[in-house]
């Protein structure tokens, strides 16, 4: 356990080291030692005050500990850089010093420290490096600092420093393309976009502010105009090879250009043999075409390049039916003990030993690796279950039968969108492979339009007195406005479909948004995906997703929002009866054809023995259920949760009884 010395006494320490009384300093940190030797800016001071002392040994035996326990402490390996070379120790000063700038870009005296060294031992870094040194003595000290708190992860800090240095420099580059950053670590996406945008704009020949522009479109889905950005880019820089070519193959995937994507990523690996990450593009689009076997050959590979890519080793994983064998087991399991594996490459690498795990039968020991991957993902989420609960009854309070009775004549005609909600693992995937192999549907992806709409109507502005100002405001808006929102849909969406006179949107978070679906598109099909409660909220537990689904990171959080999921179902049928077809994973699996009769008939499309074979159906499918899909219904992954049970009381507690009695769930002994 961690325990902090005294702030004031640590700033006495720093002052006597910056006046010289080095003596006085020393004698300061051996009487706190006693105390508070596990403090690492104590530990930090302490070798400070021998190197300054000219006790380079003693200094490294201090930062040995140092790093070892704080890894990703920046000032730790710089320190331990400069008193390598005063010991004439070149390597060893190489290596720390290329650690501390991974870790804290903004730290000038290690790329000055590096400058020499690339010079002598790797002149094909030197360039960057006397770049990355020129632009960090071009700005303003507010700014490398606000460098130096994001590589700390400090980010309350580092936004009010930027934002103070922009009310002064409100058109400042770089101040600006920090912001964006911050509010990108954040999840601000739509902010972090529109200041991009505006730098775009002001200086379109920036391109740091241009790839990350890319960026934020991308995890924001908007694939086809991230697409766009890159095409830009690449006109612009053709000769290029690196960034702007990862982004345009990228972007090509993400919209479904699969054999361009798939090319351009063998170019990459040629020109790139030692990135880890290329095999991981290349793994997704085999996996995404459904060839296993090049998949598990790619995913390996950047194991190979890299050890601790966590990344490598859950995507393995989430092939579904790959196998770990004892050694790889041994080995993740040595990589979570490392101190130097980074905290993404732990929760990976956890998620992946539950799989390996639960795959041998070792359910206690598998259970203990998903719990721990979920207890360290869930601090860097942002649910909140009082404000799902907000979310939820102001659905209900607002989108009565009343309402939808007073606007039962607007909103746009079109019959085109198949809207299939629920939550993850629920089966919607089967549901869209089932839809999409009809000749007249078209499966396109997790569309975000209706959630940016409804982001669009909640405004940016604080909700008065706590009262969400979305969905109110859906009883305020002239009738005009549905009408056009729903046109505005279906040419939205035009991009992701092709000929068929219908298409799947399967996001399955639209279930929040049923009211607001039947008011822009009256004709629309809304097709519930329901999964037995304990399957499917262990089973989302179980999986790490790429964005989003952030309730899923703690068994009491997902059993949480399945109550609120099925509270608010239950009003939608009984304020829109008739408007939503609930279906019954479990029922799929023990009866397919009898269900793909009532899913078309809803649907009002004739019988296609395609939709029974839908395991033949050759289709992109990019979600973790895209093996399971390629193969006839089968029933082995219905109960695996019950080799679990004993350690799922705070999940079945968190669903309440109502739910337990439905579905003939045990209590909670």
């Amino acid at each position: 356990m961690t325990t902090l010395a005294p702030a004031n006494s640590l700033e006495d320490i720093q002052q006597k080291l910056a006046n010289g009384a080095l003596i006085e300093a020393g004698v300061i940190i051996e009487d706190l030692w006693r105390d508070y030797s596990t403090d690492p800016n104590l530990g930090y001071l302490k070798a400070l005050c021998y190197r300054l002392s000219n006790e380079a040994s003693l200094a490294l035996r201090v930062l040995d500990d140092l790093s070892q326990n704080y890894p990703d402490m920046a000032r730790a390996h710089q320190e331990i850089a400069l008193n390598s070379l005063s010991l004439n120790r070149p390597d060893e000063a190489l290596a720390a010093a290329e650690k501390a700038v991974a870790l804290d870009a903004s730290l000038i005296k290690s790329w000055e420290l590096l400058e020499p060294l690339h010079r002598a031992f790797a002149p094909e870094k030197l360039s960057a490096t006397t770049e990355q040194i020129r632009f960090l003595r071009s700005l303003p000290p507010e700014l490398r600092t606000v460098i130096g708190y994001l590589s700390a992860g400090k980010l309350q800090d580092a936004e009010r420093l930027c934002k103070y240095f922009l009310r002064d420099n409100k058109t400042h580059a770089e101040g600006m393309r920090l912001l964006a950053e911050i509010l990108t670590r954040k999840n601000i996406l739509d902010e972090a976009q529109f200041i991009l945008e505006t730098l775009h704009e002001l200086e379109p020949k920036n391109l740091p502010a241009a790839i990350q522009l890319f960026h934020v479109v991308m995890r924001r889905q908007r694939f086809h105009s991230a697409l766009d950005i890159a095409t830009t880019l690449r006109d612009l820089h053709p000769d290029d090879r690196d960034q702007i070519k990862k982004a345009y193959a990228a972007a090509c995937f993400a919209v479904g250009r699969v054999e361009e994507a798939g090319a351009l990523y063998q170019e990459l690996r040629h020109d790139f043999p030692n990135d880890h990450l290329i095999p991981i593009s290349q793994g997704h689009i085999f996996n995404a075409e459904g060839n296993r076997e090049a998949a598990i050959k790619a995913f390996s590979a950047s194991a190979e390049i890299k050890a601790d890519h966590g990344d490598a080793y859950w995507s393995l994983a989430n092939t579904k039916s790959y196998r770990f064998n004892d050694e790889q087991i041994q080995r993740m399991k040595a990589l979570d003990q490392t101190q130097h594996v980074g905290g993404a490459d732990r929760i990976q690498i956890c998620f992946a030993l539950g799989k390996a795990l639960e795959d041998a039968g070792d359910y206690d020991e598998a259970f203990a690796f998903y719990s721990r991957g979920n207890q360290l993902k869930l601090p860097t989420t942002h649910f909140d279950t009082q404000q799902l609960a907000k979310r939820i009854d102001a659905q209900i309070e607002v989108c009565t039968p009343a309402l939808f009775s007073q606007k039962a004549n607007t909103g746009f005609g079109a019959p085109d969108p198949i809207f299939i909600v629920g939550l993850p693992r629920a089966g919607s995937t089967l549901l869209e492979q089932i839809l999409a192999s009809h000749s007249q549907v078209d499966g396109t992806m997790e569309l975000h339009n209706i959630l940016d709409l409804a982001k669009r109507l909640r405004g940016r502005d604080q909700p008065e007195q706590g009262e969400p100002r979305y969905p109110r405001i859906v009883s305020e808006l002239e009738d005009s406005l549905f009408q056009q929102f729903g046109e505005q849909f279906i040419e939205q969406t035009q991009v992701y479909r092709s000929n068929a006179p219908f298409f799947i949107d399967k996001m399955p978070n639209n279930f929040f948004h049923i009211g607001l679906i039947k008011l822009i598109l009256p004709n629309a099909k809304v097709i519930d995906a329901r999964r037995h409660p304990m399957a499917c909220c262990f089973s989302g537990f179980k999986q790490l997703w790429g964005e989003g689904q952030e309730f899923s990171y703690g068994l009491e959080e997902i059993g949480t929002y399945y109550r609120q999921y099925v509270k608010l179902m239950k009003h939608w049928d009984a304020a829109l009866p008739g408007f939503v077809l609930r279906v019954q994973h479990e029922d799929v699996v023990d009866n397919l054809e009898s269900q793909v009769r009532r899913l078309l008939d809803f649907c009002g499309l004739p019988f296609e023995s395609a939709c029974l074979d839908f395991h033949k159906t050759d289709r992109t499918v990019r979600t973790p259920s895209a093996e399971q899909v390629r193969q006839p219904i089968y029933r082995s992954g219905l109960d695996q949760w019950c080799n679990f049970e004993h350690h799922l009381d705070p999940l079945k507690r968190a669903l309440g009884e109502e739910l337990l009695e439905a579905y003939d769930i045990a209590a909670p002994k």
